[in-house]
């Protein structure tokens, strides 16, 4: 059955869909011995001969979902070409080809999910209004006026944990508006020292210690599913709009 390249490659877990139209619109795929660079073009995969970046597509693999807890100063990618620390270092006895989906801070540490199910990665980096949850540290406390200016702004729900000298807040929200409440609290006089992501969805990190990888189970996955679902995203979206939660000291 013919489909699109870029889901063929995606499903393979070679790369997300998205990176996989990057491969194929930079010349870096070909069927049948022929370079194909439009998005649109079509192949069966039992049938043709595809080459991603010159290697030969094999079989479909069976899935693997992995989460890591990254510590600091290591690069969210497999590899590094400035020499730094990777994600690969702390995958030992993972035989399958995997990849991070999304990205975390060089200097931060925490929750990653990796994987080699494309299509399930393009729905995660595809989902806007995916709840991620992180645990920050900042220089100094935020009044209940900042944390409600904060939340406003950038829809986060903001809570502090500890401490009153460099406290400790945990905040909730997409990770399209990270960056934003980073920006405002260096703005504001509050900037970030330390950052942990702590939840993906429904993926917890809990007391995973750092360096250290384990496998999602079958409920996790399927419930990764429902949440990265065009139903699922909407509904949450809807649900915001009705109700507000009122930030916390």
């Amino acid at each position: 059955m013919e489909e699109r390249l870029q889901k063929i490659i995606a499903r393979a877990g070679i790369a997300s869909r998205r990176r996989a139209e990057e491969m194929i619109t930079s010349g870096l795929v070909t069927v049948n011995g022929r370079v194909v660079t439009e998005l649109g073009t079509k192949a069966d995969a039992a049938r043709d001969h595809i080459k991603v970046a010159g290697k030969l597509l094999q079989p479909e693999a069976e899935h693997v979902y992995l989460l890591l807890h990254k510590p600091p100063e290591v690069v969210s990618t497999m590899s590094d070409p400035e020499g730094r620390r990777s994600l690969r270092e702390f995958l030992h006895g993972v035989s399958e080809r995997v990849f991070p989906v999304g990205r975390l801070e060089y200097h931060a540490a925490g929750l990653v999910l990796l994987t080699n199910d494309g299509e399930l990665a393009n729905k995660v980096l595809q989902a806007r209004q995916l709840p991620q949850t992180y645990h920050l540290k900042l220089k100094s406390l935020l009044t209940f006026e900042e944390i409600e200016s904060l939340a406003r702004s950038t829809g986060a729900r903001i809570s502090r944990l500890r401490g009153r000298n460099s406290p400790w807040y945990e905040v909730t929200l997409t990770e399209a508006r990270r960056d934003v409440l980073r920006d405002k609290l260096f703005r504001g006089g509050h900037p970030v020292e330390k950052m942990k992501r702590v939840r993906i969805a429904n993926l917890v990190l809990g007391s995973l210690a750092p360096g250290r990888h384990r496998a999602l189970s079958a409920g996790e996955v399927a419930a990764l599913h429902r949440a990265v679902s065009p139903a699922a995203t909407g509904s949450k979206l809807e649900g915001r709009r009705r109700t507000r939660r009122k930030p916390s000291l």
